[in-house]
C-alpha cells in the first residue's frame, strides 16, 4: 500500500500509468475511463450538484465535473496531487486528509448530492470501509448517492478468478470491494460490473434507492 509520500512521488506519472493499463485492458485499471464516464453521466443528470470527491488524485474526473458547473469539494492525502487539483479547480474546496482517519472536519459542514470515490477505497480495510461509508451516508442530501468506482467484484469467486488471471501482478496489499460482502452492511447497495476487474457500487440516501 502506497503512503502519502509514495503518491506524491507518483503524482507526475499517475495518469499515464493508469491510462496504459486501461488501454491494454489489464489489471488493475482495465475499464478506468469507462468507470469515470459512467459516474460523470450519473452526476450530470442533476443541475449543478454538490459533489464530494474522496481521493480525487489529479482530478481527472472532478475537474470535468467542475467545468460543467458542479460545486466541488474534496479530500486527498497527497500534497502534490492536491496542488495539481487546485490548479485545475481554483474555486473548489479541497482538503488534505487521510481517508483512513475519516472525513475532514471542514467537509462535515456541508451536505452533498453525490459523494464519489474512484480507485481510493481499496486502501481501507473492510471494517474501515463500512464505518466510513456509514458515516458518509449521513452527509447526503435527500435522494443523494455515494458512488464508488474501483477494482471491485460482485462476488469472492469473481475476485479469485481475477487474482488467478493477474498472477504475480496481483497486489495483495490492496483490499478490493466485493459487493456481496458489502451488502451485509448496506442491503440496498447496487453493483454495476464494468470490466473483469472494475465496477461501480452505489449506496443511496435512506430516502431513495438508486442505480448507476
Amino acid at each position: 500500500m502506497l503512503s502519502s509520500t509514495g503518491f506524491d512521488l507518483w503524482a507526475g506519472g499517475y495518469d499515464r500509468a493508469v491510462g496504459l493499463s486501461d488501454e491494454e485492458n489489464t489489471y488493475p485499471f482495465a475499464g478506468y475511463r469507462e468507470v469515470l464516464a459512467r459516474i460523470a453521466r450519473t452526476v450530470m443528470e442533476k443541475d449543478h450538484p454538490a459533489v464530494l470527491d474522496l481521493g480525487f488524485g489529479t482530478a481527472t474526473l472532478t475537474s470535468k465535473l467542475y467545468e460543467q458547473g458542479c460545486r466541488i469539494y474534496g479530500q486527498d492525502f497527497s500534497g502534490k496531487m492536491l496542488e495539481t487539483a487546485r490548479a485545475k479547480m481554483p474555486e473548489a474546496e479541497l482538503v488534505l486528509g487521510d481517508l483512513t482517519e475519516g472525513l475532514a472536519a471542514n467537509l462535515k459542514h456541508h451536505r452533498y448530492d453525490f459523494i464519489i470515490s474512484t480507485y481510493a477505497m481499496h486502501h481501507l480495510t473492510d471494517e474501515q470501509k463500512i464505518a466510513f461509508l456509514s458515516d458518509l451516508r449521513s452527509y447526503l442530501l435527500p435522494g443523494g448517492q455515494i458512488l464508488i468506482g474501483d477494482v471491485a467484484f460482485e462476488s469472492r469467486s469473481e475476485m479469485d478468478a481475477c487474482r488467478q488471471t493477474a498472477g504475480e501482478e496481483w497486489d495483495d496489499e490492496e483490499i478490493y470491494l466485493v459487493a456481496e460482502d458489502m451488502r451485509k452492511a448496506f442491503p440496498d447497495l447496487t453493483f454495476r460490473k464494468v470490466t473483469f476487474c472494475a465496477g461501480i457500487l452505489c449506496i443511496t440516501s435512506k430516502e431513495q434507492e438508486g442505480i448507476v
